[in-house]
């Protein structure tokens, strides 16, 4: 197996459960969309690779599940992350209000050098639900709270719409080059997903 030298970018996205973190990466990495929402069990991951300048890099792109039961994934699975994307549903307040105990929760696991000035993306999903009428949650109380946190830059996406999504990613991507591991990696050893899924009754991934 023949080892290649790449920029690997690892971004760990976080949230509560049903905000559609997988439905995000499933848009950006293979552009497709379910409306049957499956639930996340411990940890999957999906590559891309683009161009940022002259850099070819692999963006490695780890989906957490949101449940509290895994919430606590072990320090190994969050350190050497280069970019976290902190996810919430602009129709669920409590989603939102969790962001606070994510962005804890991960400079606690990762321990980065300077927390203060890890990057991090925040980005208010579903804004397609109900044509914008079911949302309780402003941009700009999340734009706020954003500001509040280091000016985290904010995006507001939809899965289902692909509204978004490619220049959240983009975004991600240039931050975490900023913060950047250069690794040896085996392309043909890693897979476009590791999935372990179990179906869960009901509601939209969006």
């Amino acid at each position: 197996m023949a080892t290649r030298r790449r920029t690997l970018l690892k971004v760990i996205v976080l949230g509560d459960s049903g905000v559609g973190k997988t439905s995000l990466m499933n848009q950006y990495v293979h552009k497709k969309f379910s409306m049957q929402y499956k639930a996340t069990i411990g940890a999957d991951f999906v590559t891309k690779e683009l161009q940022i300048g002259e850099k070819l890099v692999t963006l490695q792109i780890w989906d957490t599940a949101g449940q509290e039961r895994f919430q606590s994934l072990g320090a190994a699975f969050y350190r050497g992350a280069d970019c976290c994307a902190l996810v919430y549903d602009v129709n669920v307040l409590r989603s939102f209000d969790n962001l606070e105990t994510w962005h804890e929760e991960f400079l606690k696991q990762a321990s980065p050098s300077d927390p203060k000035t890890f990057p991090f993306i925040v980005l208010g999903n579903k804004i397609d639900v109900d044509g914008g009428s079911s949302r309780v949650v402003s941009d700009k109380k999340a734009a706020d709270w954003c500001a509040s946190n280091g000016n985290i830059p904010y995006f507001e996406t939809s899965a289902k719409d692909d509204f978004n999504v490619d220049e959240a990613f983009l975004t991600i991507a240039k931050t975490a080059l900023a913060n950047e591991h250069e690794q040896d990696i085996y392309f043909q050893g890693i897979p476009d997903a590791v999935t372990e899924n179990e179906p869960k009754g009901g509601g939209c991934a969006c």
